[in-house]
Formats: structure tokens, C-alpha cells, sequence
């Protein structure tokens, strides 16, 4: 706003505008009296957003000022809506007693509340709420999230020429709501918003502008591997990043001399990362920030990875397709919790499963305790059914966000604990957990019972809450009424003198009539004239000489006296000072729990893994799951398998289960074929996501599992254009199979659900099959390979590791039927057309394409007889050629003369299809 037009606004505006200033990018809502308003562009923004009515406050130089407004009580709501769509809202305040303020109102931005930062009772009580950081150290990208709303706090650090890469997965798996990054570093700018082309060729090479090598190449390495990511994008000062003075701030918060207690020593970019975190918090948040108590540096090989695309197409906590509900997800099959923390610590295990099989045992110990104990199991989910997220309220009450609602919710939800604990005591501690030495030594207690003990009461903070506040408080100081009696002295006896007003007053009134005369006077107040005697007009006459006249109506006179004006002071300084009084000792006790959140948090963090883990035994009792045995053999063996969300949603039809088995060497790469429909899909993912529940610790739905930790599933399982983005099927089907052939071990499950069909099926069968090659001869991780291209299973011929198996079918007169059973060895035939009479295909149709098939097939024939009749019917290279029909003479005479015995499979097929352009 220009000095000119600044000068001619009112000094209201002009105090609103330089206080919209110092917040340009946050929506600004100033209050005023009993509303929050907004101006010009902020109230344009929110009026769209929030479908409230646009008005205008006055004109400027003849032009209309927007304007729109929401109550000061409902504003949390309003603002909560806001946040939820991505924007960020400044709180201005008045921050001193309009009655005391010379000319205008002295006013403050008391919060700034952002997507990253909201701690409200809106957000999604089964999700976490991240505002996260990057930051570049040197050669080092460092990664750090908090959730505010919880105070879980974490931090990691990659280093190499994959570090974009892997904070760009970071990004995609945890799924910030805000993201905050150093403002000459452009990490979010996408490849298309780059003006320079030669700056992303110099980027590929390793050098930016100024030819030197920077440890994050290119913004647009992050942004554009972030596709369907929704996030805030916040810049901030480079300084803020800078170790000197991130680090510090870090050892300040939690009142250490190192970091090294956390894991941060020597790793300055995940420590740069947390201290600009905690340093957009302090810029932005009141309150202490207690809840926020450690921070933990993780690695990726601490948890079984999954990347963003394993993610989605395993459909762990979304759905795949659009418009489909959340019960086809495996979080939602599974989610049986009772808690707010629960749901969220199962989604935090489901999306990073634990590779520690110590960790996992435990879990499972825990779990087949719990789900042997039928009726002890009930009463401990029952126990825990009361109890609110103590998390969320904490965070309220150190943020000094919390009402007397949320405190005295927090205390009802404190009072639940002693009937956890006591749940507890019922389980044993299960021996499977010890070696005979540890448990003479009770060295190692059992899961269940190291959370009964982590579970701390909280009796005497609950004891002052209830103490503290009513039962039934209202929503804000203003009705007055928050703190019990017997708290404060001073505050009960203003409250009687409030309570006998009435009666005060109806003194008042009887004595001035019995000395006036007049028996109609009335004592009466109002919000305007506060107390005051109403006379009607006959009895002016008889009003003493000592009354003052406030008010004159048509048929009656108002007056006041000077004990009147005493006594409404008295009354009206004792509502203030009982707001005041109850404001102060509700900040003490706030600050009192405060104190106490280490405690608190450690309480949250146990009754919610015990909600797991009770969640998982009521599904493994309930579903027939059963317990997964680890071993270092380095196999994958499932008896009778089921899809966990497949089998629910098809109630009505018995699932068919089907087993499983790979090893490290001689059954590395099962290949499975079949028809459409038939369940090769559903076999890939089921035995995905038996390895996730594993290794997550919950029992599977299978006979039996014997099982070695993987490091990483891999998925390539279906695919969509990016036309926006210039990205066809094929290219979204390579990056991602690049992305497995390039990061896979021999620890990784890799899923592959039809590659190359993207694309021409000569090129589309060579990189299927040298693919297979590639995952047997150098990755050497256990995959499942789902295809139509048959000429794949002549693969089992010639690779050791490599078995065919088939989804079976049922052949009948009136077609087939789905028998979707998993079979060894290949399928003969793709049944394409029985699936496409099943799909409905008008029979003309369905009748030629037989005749038209049966061309190809008798095509096929020719040439292998032409091939074979060179002699080269034994080859393999040869035998690889004949897939490729219909093929005319001349093609046919060419392979001939070709050395075909020199040829790998691979090259037969590049040769044929260099010959079938020059010729056809």
C-alpha cells in the first residue's frame, strides 16, 4: 500500500494495514469488538472460501473497501476451515482494555496458525498433521517433520546422488501438510516453470550455473516426483538454515549440551532441518512447547520402505480409483481401535514396518497373549473406550490453545488410566519373549507389562483439574463460571456478591418506592445505561430532587442516583475481576499440566500402542489370522494365503486361498499367467500385504507363514497418463520399473504386474523379458511376475531361479469359469476372448476375433516349421523368434541366414524387429 493512500485511511486502517504488512501472506483477521474482520484482498479470499457475505466498511477516495466478518466465539471453527484448504490465517488481538486505551486500541498478531502448525479439535483424528523441513549442509540434504498437534518429532539425512531422490519419497510416504525450505534453494519449481533449459542439462550433470556440484541438484528432481502431493510451500531466510544457528536452537529446546543423545551429532543437515522447524513454530505459536520433549534421527533400513507408488497401489490407506470408498484400503480392515492415538500408531506401523525382528517378535508375543485372553482382551478395549486423545489436548494445553472444555476433557480422559493398568495385570508375560537365562535374571519384561508400567496414573494432575473446573464448563470466560467454588477466596465472594444483585437491587426498589411514593418505580438495568429507576410520566411530579434524569421515553423518565452509579460499579468490577480471577487461575493450571506433559505424552504413547496390539488380537481372534514365523533362511513361504480386504468385502464368496514360495535361489521369480479376471492381481498384493502385517507385528490371514524380513516391496501394478505433465503410460510404467531395478536387494519384494504393455509388443516383450534377466542375474530380490506375454515362461528353461505358475480356469460348453486357484506351471492360453464374450462383446465380434486368432496361430505354426526345417529348432534364440506372427517368407529366409547360435534371446528379438521395419 503506497505512503499516499496509507495517509488517507482512518488510523484503524492504517493500523490494520501495517500489521498486514509484516504478515503479506496469511489471511488477517483483526479484531474488532465482538468479530474478527477481514479487508480488500483477505476478505474477497475468505468471504469464496468460507460462503460468507462480502460487505464493504467505508469508501476510500470513492472506491468501496471489501469487507467480511465472523464472531470472535465461533472463529476456530472459520479458521480451522480455512487451514484445511491450504491457507495460512494471522490472529490479530486486542491487546489492552478498550476502556484504558487513550485513542485507539493497542493491537497484536497473537498466532499465526498454518497447514503444518494447526493443532485444533478439526483435524483427522486417525492422521498425523506434519510440518516438515529441508535443508542443504554441504554435500548432505537433511529431512526433519514435527506434528505439532502431537509433538512426535523426527529427522533423517541422506548424503550421495540419490539424496533428492530419497527426500522427495520422504515427502510422498509422510505426506506434510507444509513444507518449508530455503528460499534460494527453488525445491518445489516445477520442470515446466523453468525458464532455463540449459540449467537443467548442467543440473544432470552435475553442476549448477556456476559450475559447482550441489548436493541437491534440482528442484524439479523433488517436485516432479511428488505428483498428487498437497502441501503449503513455505520459503524462509537461508539463515534460518544455517547450522550455526539452528543447531543451538535445537540443544536449547531440549536443554542439552549435544545432540548426540538424539542421534543428530555429525549429522548437521538433519539438525539444521529440526531447528528451522522449531524455529517457524516459536515465529508462529504462543506457549511453551513442552509437548515437543525428543526428537528421534532415523534411517530409512530401520523400517520396511514404501515408496509413494507401493503405497497407492497397494491401496494401504486410499483407494486407488477415485469415487471409491475408504473399506477397500487395508487401513480401514484392519483400523478395530478404540483411540485417537491407536489409529494414528497403526497408520504409522502400517506405512513403516519394523526390519528389527526382535521388535517384531515382541509385538507378536504380545498379540497372541492377547488374543488367547478372550475376556481379558474385551475388558482392556473397554477400558481404553473412554479415553480421548491425549496427545491432541496436551498439545492444546502447551500451546495455550486449550479451553475449559479440552482441559476438563483431558482430565475425564486421565481418569480412565487406572482401569488400563489394572486391565493389564491380567496378561501374562508370554515365555516365548526369553531365553531361559533372562528369565531367572527378569532382565526383559513383557511387552504388555513394560506398558502397564510406562503408563503413569496421573492421579494428581487429574485431581486438580477436577478440583479446578466445574463439571460442566462453559465454552469461553465470558458466561463466567469456568473455576469450581472453594478454589480462590476472592472469587467467591465476588460471586456471592453477584448472586444477591438481584435481591440488592429489589431492596432498592422497595425502599425508594415507600419513600417516594411513586408505587410504580421500577429498578431496571441495560447493557447501555447499566442501572437505572424508571418513573412513568403521572408520577414525574412526585421524583426527588436528588434523582438525574438519564433517559426520557414517551411515557416514562429515567433516572439515576448516586448510590445507583456505586453499586452498578461495584457490580460491573466484580464481573470483570471474576473473569480476571478465573482467566489467571485457569492459566495456572494450564501451565501446571504443562509442566507435566513428558509424563503425559509417555502415557498417550503406551495406551496407544496397548490399543494396537489389543486391536490386532481382536482381528486375528475374530478373522482366523494366524502367527508369522521369522527366520534368516531368507524364504517367503505362505500356506492358504487370503487377501486381508478382498476377503471382507466378498463376504458372501469363500475366497480361495493360494500358497506361496520363494527362496534366494532356486525360486527367486515366480511368473505368473492367466486370464483377465482371473486373480493374478489379487495373488501379487495378498502376498504384499502378508509381509507388511508381519512386519508390522499383527497375526496374517493365512494357515501359516514362514517369513524373513524384507527391506523394501516394490510394486509396478497398473498405470496412468500424466498429460499435463507430458508423461504417457510407458513413462510412468519405466520410471517406475527403473526406479526397482535400480534400488531392489536381494532382501526387497518386488511386484510386477504386466510390464511393457505400455508400448509396441515387440519392445514391450524384450524389456518384460530382459527385466527377468536382470532381477535373476544382479538384483536377485524374490519377485512376483504377472504377464500375458507367454513366450515369458520359456524363461524357466534357462534361468535357475525362475518357476512358471498359472491361475487356473474351468472350460465349458457355455465358457469358462474363474476357479482362481495359482497353479505350477504356465497357462496354455490367454482366454482373452471367453473373457471378452464374459464382458459382454457383441458376438459378431467375439466370432470373428476367434477367426482371426486362428490365422495367427496357423501363422505361428509356419514359421516354426520354417525354422526348424534350418535346423534351428533346437536354439533358444530361434525358438523366441516364432512369437513373433504373423512373419512373411522373406523375413522367415533372412532369420535363416542369420548366426542365430551367437545370439542371446534378446538380441533374436531386436534383430527381428530391426528386420521386420526394414522389410514389412
Amino acid at each position: 500500500m503506497s505512503e499516499a493512500r496509507s495517509a488517507s485511511l482512518t488510523p484503524l486502517m492504517r493500523q490494520y494495514a501495517a500489521i498486514k504488512k509484516e504478515h503479506p501472506t496469511a489471511l488477517l483477521f483483526f479484531r474488532l469488538g465482538d468479530f474478527y474482520e477481514l479487508f480488500y484482498d483477505d476478505a474477497v479470499t475468505a468471504a469464496r472460501e468460507l460462503q460468507i457475505t462480502l460487505t464493504a466498511r467505508h469508501k476510500e477516495r470513492g472506491t468501496p473497501v471489501p469487507m467480511c466478518g465472523v464472531p470472535y466465539h465461533s472463529a476456530e471453527g472459520y479458521i480451522a476451515r480455512l487451514i484445511r484448504k491450504g491457507y495460512k490465517v494471522a490472529v490479530c488481538d486486542q491487546v489492552e482494555d478498550p476502556r484504558l486505551a487513550r485513542k485507539l486500541v493497542r493491537r497484536e498478531v497473537t498466532r499465526v496458525i498454518t497447514p503444518g502448525t494447526a493443532a485444533d479439535a478439526s483435524l483427522d483424528s486417525g492422521e498425523n498433521n506434519f510440518l516438515a523441513a529441508v535443508a542443504q549442509t554441504g554435500e548432505a540434504a537433511g529431512f526433519a517433520a514435527l506434528d505439532l498437534s502431537t509433538g512426535e518429532f523426527r529427522a533423517t539425512e541422506f548424503r550421495g546422488a540419490d539424496a533428492v531422490r530419497r527426500v522427495a519419497e520422504e515427502l510422498a510416504q509422510l505426506r506434510p501438510r507444509e513444507v518449508l525450505y530455503a528460499s534460494s534453494l527453488p525445491l518445489f519449481e516445477r520442470s515446466s516453470q523453468r525458464s532455463a533449459i540449459s540449467n537443467q542439462e548442467d543440473g544432470a550433470r552435475g553442476q549448477d550455473a556456476r559450475g559447482e556440484s550441489p548436493a541437491l541438484p534440482s528442484g524439479a528432481a523433488i517436485a516432479d516426483s511428488l505428483e498428487g502431493s498437497r502441501f503449503t510451500e513455505t520459503p524462509l531466510d537461508d539463515w534460518v538454515f544455517a547450522p550455526d544457528y539452528a543447531i543451538p536452537l535445537v540443544e536449547n529446546h531440549f536443554g542439552v549440551l549435544s545432540l548426540e543423545g538424539y542421534g543428530l551429532a555429525g549429522r548437521p543437515a538433519a539438525a539444521a532441518a529440526a531447528g528451522a522447524v522449531l524455529h517457524y513454530v516459536r515465529q508462529t505459536q504462543r506457549g511453551t512447547l513442552e509437548h515437543v520433549d525428543r526428537i528421534g534421527f532415523y534411517e530409512r533400513r530401520e523400517y520396511l520402505v514404501l515408496d509413494a507408488v507401493t503405497v497407492r497401489n497397494l491401496e494401504l490407506v486410499e483407494p486407488l480409483f477415485a469415487g471409491t470408498g475408504d473399506e477397500v484400503t487395508l487401513l480401514k480392515t484392519l483400523d478395530e481401535t478404540v483411540t485417537a492415538m491407536g489409529k494414528r500408531l497403526l497408520r504409522a506401523w502400517m506405512l513403516r514396518p519394523s526390519v528389527d525382528v526382535t521388535e517384531i517378535t515382541r509385538r507378536l508375543d504380545a498379540v497372541e497373549a492377547l488374543a488367547q485372553a478372550t475376556v481379558a482382551r474385551a475388558e482392556l478395549r473397554r477400558a481404553m473406550e473412554g479415553i480421548l486423545d491425549l496427545e491432541r489436548l496436551l498439545s492444546r494445553v502447551t500451546l495455550e490453545a486449550a479451553n475449559p472444555r479440552d482441559v476438563l476433557a483431558l482430565g475425564v480422559s486421565l481418569g480412565k488410566l487406572p482401569g488400563v493398568r489394572r486391565a493389564l495385570e491380567k496378561f501374562p508375560v508370554p515365555g516365548s519373549q526369553f531365553s531361559e537365562k533372562s528369565k531367572a535374571e527378569t532382565a526383559e519384561p513383557g511387552r504388555l507389562t513394560a506398558l502397564r508400567e510406562q503408563m503413569d496414573e496421573l492421579a494428581d494432575v487429574r485431581e486438580r483439574i477436577e478440583k479446578t473446573i466445574v463439571p460442566e464448563p462453559p465454552l469461553t470466560f465470558a458466561e463466567g463460571g469456568v473455576i469450581a467454588a472453594g478454589v480462590d477466596a476472592a472469587l467467591d465472594g465476588l460471586r456471592d456478591l453477584s448472586r444477591n444483585s438481584k435481591q440488592h437491587v429489589a431492596r432498592i426498589e422497595e425502599r425508594e418506592r415507600q419513600r417516594t411514593g411513586i408505587g410504580s418505580l421500577k429498578v431496571k438495568f441495560n447493557s447501555i445505561f447499566g442501572y437505572y429507576i424508571e418513573v412513568s410520566k403521572p408520577n414525574l411530579h412526585l421524583v426527588p430532587a436528588e434523582y438525574e434524569r438519564k433517559q426520557t421515553l414517551v411515557n416514562a423518565e429515567r433516572f439515576t442516583t448516586p448510590e445507583l452509579k456505586e453499586y452498578e460499579a461495584r457490580i460491573l468490577d466484580a464481573q470483570e475481576k471474576m473473569v480476571e480471577i478465573e482467566r489467571r487461575i485457569f492459566a495456572e493450571l494450564r501451565a501446571a499440566i504443562a509442566g507435566e506433559a513428558r509424563r503425559i505424552r509417555q502415557t498417550a504413547l503406551a495406551v496407544a500402542e496397548a490399543d494396537v496390539l489389543a486391536n490386532f488380537a481382536h482381528v486375528a481372534a475374530t478373522r482366523g489370522y494366524t502367527r508369522p514365523r521369522f527366520d534368516d533362511s531368507g524364504d517367503i513361504e505362505i500356506v492358504a494365503g487370503r487377501h486381508a480386504v478382498i476377503e471382507r468385502l466378498d463376504a458372501a464368496d469363500r475366497f480361495v486361498p493360494n500358497d506361496l514360495y520363494l527362496n534366494s535361489t532356486t525360486q527367486t521369480i515366480v511368473i505368473v499367467t492367466g486370464p483377465n479376471m482371473g486373480g493374478k492381481s489379487t495373488y501379487l498384493r495378498q502376498a504384499a500385504l502378508i509381509v507388511i502385517l508381519a512386519q508390522m507385528g499383527s497375526f496374517v490371514p493365512a494357515q501359516s507363514a514362514r517369513l524373513s524380513v524384507v527391506d523394501r516391496i516394490f510394486t509396478r501394478i497398473g498405470a496412468s497418463d500424466n498429460l499435463a505433465r507430458g508423461r504417457s503410460t510407458f513413462m510412468v510404467e519405466m520410471t517406475e520399473t527403473a526406479a526397482i531395478l535400480n534400488t531392489a536387494t536381494p532382501r526387497s519384494l518386488v511386484l510386477l504386474d504386466e510390464i511393457g504393455r505400455g508400448t509396441a509388443t515387440y519392445d514391450g516383450l524384450a524389456i518384460a523379458w530382459a527385466a527377468v534377466e536382470y532381477l535373476h542375474a544382479r538384483t536377485r530380490a524374490k519377485t512376483l511376475f504377472a504377464t500375458h506375454y507367454f513366450e515369458l515362461t520359456e524363461l524357466a528353461e534357462h534361468l535357475s531361479g525362475v518357476k512358471n505358475y498359472h491361475v487356473s480356469v474351468k472350460e465349458s460348453a457355455g465358457g469358462i469359469v474363474f476357479l482362481r486357484k495359482v497353479e505350477a506351471g504356465a497357462a496354455d492360453r490367454s482366454y482373452g476372448i471367453e473373457v471378452a464374450k464374459l464382458a459382454g462383446l457383441p458376438q459378431e465380434v467375439v466370432a470373428r476375433a476367434r477367426e482371426v486368432l486362428a490365422e495367427h496361430e496357423d501363422a505361428e505354426q509356419r514359421v516354426s516349421d520354417h525354422l526348424t526345417a534350418a535346423g534351428e529348432g533346437e536354439n533358444a534364440a530361434a525358438r523366441q523368434l516364432t512369437i513373433f506372427t504373423p512373419l512373411s517368407d522373406k523375413v522367415v529366409e533372412r532369420l535363416r541366414q542369420a548366426e542365430l547360435d551367437r545370439l542371446t534371446p534378446i538380441e533374436a528379438l531386436k534383430l527381428l524387429y530391426e528386420l521386420k521395419k526394414e522389410i514389412e
